[in-house]
């Protein structure tokens, strides 16, 4: 049996009677407004009808443009992507572009060939929420001209586009809140420092701390491998030798702060009877863990929508400066902390 011939753009203008411009235009979601509605309308029963699917392939060679912009994960398992995943697929969507999103974990050698991967399938920009403070991905998108904006995290120099969290402020907010019930001793559990979040977050439980006057002996702070539920584990274990007396813990995200909840229900601890902990992000259903997290909360719907449009701002002014936009995060207060416990 021959093979059926596919539909073009000219058969299907042929068949309706328009131009087969006019054709392409409403085949393309960020176009579909240049036609009279009643035409749209029609073009796009035939096309259902018809079962005709555009050619992207030929038509990206053709325009040097793909509709497709790759996003780059370190953890998919994180439950704080999926909200910042909808947020750039709502913009994106509405300029008819498709986010192909990878997990690119955090080996530097496997986000290379990510992008590279990325890059050979013509996507035209790059959304990373894998950035070091010194990223050397980051430096070879740069060099490679690659239209590349942060999530969640930055780089120190500032070369690029970024959309991130006040960290300062959302630790500033935690040890408020902590020291106004009354606690005195508080440890802080750091992200990796190699990290924009780690590194800021733990500068503002550090200026947070000496704002409220603590003296030395009544803060310490330990790093956790990763942000990750077993490193938080860990580095809750390693914080319990180092400080004992401690009574309340400022982690630094919530799947840390699972990992003390870990550890606290292993050595017959109650939170937040004997410790009280805060966690950073309110990731969806930290709500319903027992008890339920007390967390800052950063806009993530809003911080993805915001990374996909600085990015097709990038996109068609490839020449326009670097923008930051910090987003104000808010603490979220539920039952994992409480005042001290009474000294015996």
């Amino acid at each position: 049996m021959p093979e059926r011939k596919r539909l073009t753009l000219k058969d299907l203008a042929a068949e309706i009677n328009v131009h087969y411009s006019t054709v392409s235009r409403v085949m393309n979601p960020a176009t579909r407004h240049l036609v009279a509605d009643d035409v749209a309308a029609r073009i796009l029963e035939v096309a259902e009808a018809r079962g005709f699917r555009p050619n992207r392939i030929a038509a990206g060679l053709r325009t040097q443009r793909s509709g497709l912009v790759g996003v780059v994960l370190p953890d998919i398992a994180n439950p704080v992507f999926p909200p910042i995943l909808a947020g750039i697929e709502a913009v994106l969507a509405q300029q008819g572009y498709v986010p192909i999103v990878v997990n690119a974990g955090l080996d530097k050698v496997r986000q290379r060939f990510v992008i590279d991967q990325l890059v050979g399938r013509q996507v035209e920009g790059l959304l990373l929420a894998t950035a070091e403070r010194e990223d050397p991905i980051l430096d070879y998108c740069l060099k490679q001209r690659i239209p590349a904006v942060m999530i969640n995290r930055g780089e120190d120099a500032g070369r690029a586009s970024c959309v991130v969290s006040d960290n300062l402020l959302a630790m500033r907010l935690t040890v408020d809140h902590l020291v106004a019930l009354g606690h005195r001793r508080i440890g802080h559990i750091a992200g990796p420092a190699a990290l924009s979040t780690g590194y800021q977050r733990r500068e503002g439980f550090l200026q947070a701390v000496r704002r409220h006057r603590l003296r030395r002996e009544a803060w310490q702070v330990v790093e956790a491998d990763s942000y990750s539920r077993e490193a938080g584990r860990q580095a809750c274990a390693r914080l319990f030798a180092d400080f004992p007396g401690m009574t309340a813990i400022a982690a630094g995200n919530d799947l840390i702060a699972m990992g003390c909840y870990d550890y606290l229900r292993e050595h017959g601890l109650c939170c937040p009877a004997d410790i009280s902990v805060v966690g950073h992000n309110d990731m969806p259903f930290v709500d319903a863990l027992t008890p339920p997290l007390t967390t800052v909360r950063i806009p993530v719907h809003q911080m993805g929508e915001d990374a996909a449009r600085l990015l097709l701002q990038q996109i068609g002014a490839p020449a326009s400066p670097p923008v930051t936009v910090e987003l104000v995060p808010e603490l979220i207060v539920r039952g994992s902390t409480a005042p001290p416990p009474a000294p015996h």
